[in-house]
């Protein structure tokens, strides 16, 4: 059994990978990239509502930790390390948006980009009105519901990633959705929302590799 087919098969865990990234093997990681980048994706675009800026930090968050492989101590699974390095470039990248926002305008403006592609079943419409539902979800509730609802990381993985306690994902992850009951008032479907389609998929991993 070649080494691909033994990664499609789950025959070779994360730490596993990583370990024979660590040993030459660099190619490897983009394995690791193609396997999260529609979570990375999701949680960026959870923070800023900006495809372009998700694709920026999911581009710095896999180089930094590429970067600090070698400090990777398996305390918490791969996927968590790295979508916790996820989480604060998006933050920090947030912080340096409103600051040139205020820089430019005296004041923080706000801006909602919702071109993500979509398609299959729903209709345009009704798919554009739940996901600009979501981006108008206050952004601690809005990145519980993408990791929970959207992404389906089991509520310890969102406790470790954010870390939060238990209890507090619990109520952030019910209070956002009585709010969008509220102004939906219907039937929501997570599973297409925020959408990583193969075109960005392949962009961010040939950025990377060529810069690790």
């Amino acid at each position: 059994m070649d080494l691909t087919h033994s990664i499609r098969k789950g025959i070779l865990g994360d730490n596993e990978i990583v370990g024979r990234i660590l040993e030459g093997e660099k190619h490897l990681y983009e394995t690791l990239m193609r396997k999260y980048n529609t979570r990375l994706y999701r949680i960026s675009m959870a923070i800023l509502n900006d495809a372009m800026d998700a694709e920026d930090v999911m581009q710095t968050a896999y180089i930094n930790a590429y970067r600090q492989l070698s400090s990777f101590q398996n305390k918490s699974s791969f996927a968590t390390w790295l979508t916790r390095i996820l989480i604060n470039e998006s933050l920090l990248q947030q912080k340096k948006r409103k600051r040139s926002l205020q820089l430019l305008s005296g004041q923080v403006v706000v801006e909602s980009h919702n071109e993500t592609p979509l398609k299959t079943v729903m209709n345009k419409e009704l798919k554009t009105i739940l996901e600009k539902a979501v981006t108008n979800l206050p952004q601690k509730y809005r990145l519980v519901f993408v990791m929970r609802e959207i992404q389906e990381l089991s509520t310890q993985e969102t406790m470790e990633a954010l870390e939060l306690g238990e209890s507090n994902v619990k109520i952030r992850l019910s209070r956002a959705k009585e709010m969008l009951r509220e102004e939906l008032s219907s039937y929501y479907e997570s599973s297409q929302l925020f959408e990583f389609d193969l075109v960005r998929c392949d962009r961010i991993a040939k950025f990377v590799l060529e810069r690790i």
